[in-house]
């Protein structure tokens, strides 16, 4: 072969070389610009759905005094097999949710208007539900959360909650009163639908949020805890209350 042969044949062979080297890196640009794209989608659209399934938290401030009923209120007790709260909890790998029984309690209406109540909250029915009953897991969280870690129902069995006040704010019915889970008392302001018959009354509350960590529920809490990367479990704890109280 000659050295001019030699030399056009070399020229071709850098050329290929150069040709699929620029080919591969256009695929690898593409495939890196893609994956981006559907990484930034998949993250859009998690915080999108996390803002949106998330429950207004209520207002919380310090404890206020109790209503008290008038003579001529009528009684209702709480029905605890038509009566519950359900609750869900939140972290950055998921959630959970379950229930909780409403034990006792008693309301006083006084024309068609809910002037004073109360009633026990037991908790230590506190139930999971998106975990098959049969799975050791279920049994594994429910025991987590009845302990000192979180609301520590052996030193605490029963949550509380007080009428303080009713009230029609833009039209919505708002329910006031103390909560007081472990140690800690606070007053909350509910969204509440209220159904007043004659033998009974609904109270049946809008999905709303606390905060946990003002009752001093501390585990997995950035409001106690510092350096806990992705291990943190949310403040925010999403309740609904449904109650039937029959007249009595």
């Amino acid at each position: 072969m000659s050295l001019k042969n030699f030399n056009v044949l070399f020229r071709n062979y850098l050329g290929i070389i150069n040709y699929f080297c620029k080919l591969k890196l256009k695929i690898y640009l593409i495939m890196k610009t893609r994956l981006f794209t559907i990484l930034t989608v998949a993250a859009m659209t998690l915080a999108l759905t996390s803002c949106k399934d998330k429950a207004k938290e209520v207002a919380t401030n310090e404890a206020q005094v109790a209503a008290e009923a008038t003579e001529v209120s009528a009684k209702y007790k709480v029905d605890s097999e038509a009566s519950t709260i359900t609750w869900t909890g939140h972290k950055p790998t998921g959630s959970h949710h379950g229930t909780i029984s409403i034990e006792t309690g008693v309301f006083t209406v006084n024309n068609n208007v809910i002037e004073s109540g109360t009633f026990l909250i037991d908790m230590n029915s506190i139930d999971v539900k998106d975990i098959p009953a049969d799975n050791e897991d279920n049994a594994r969280l429910a025991g987590h959360l009845k302990s000192a870690d979180f609301f520590d129902v052996e030193k605490f069995p029963s949550a509380a909650f007080e009428v303080t006040k009713l009230e029609t704010v833009e039209g919505k019915s708002m329910l006031s009163g103390n909560l007081k889970m472990k140690d800690v008392s606070n007053n909350v302001t509910i969204p509440v639908n209220i159904d007043y018959n004659d033998d009974s009354v609904t109270i049946t509350s809008d999905t709303f949020t606390i905060d946990r960590s003002k009752w001093n529920v501390q585990y997995g809490s950035k409001s106690f805890f510092d350096n806990l990367g992705d291990k943190f479990i949310n403040d925010e704890i999403e309740l609904k209350i449904d109650i039937k109280a029959v007249k009595a």
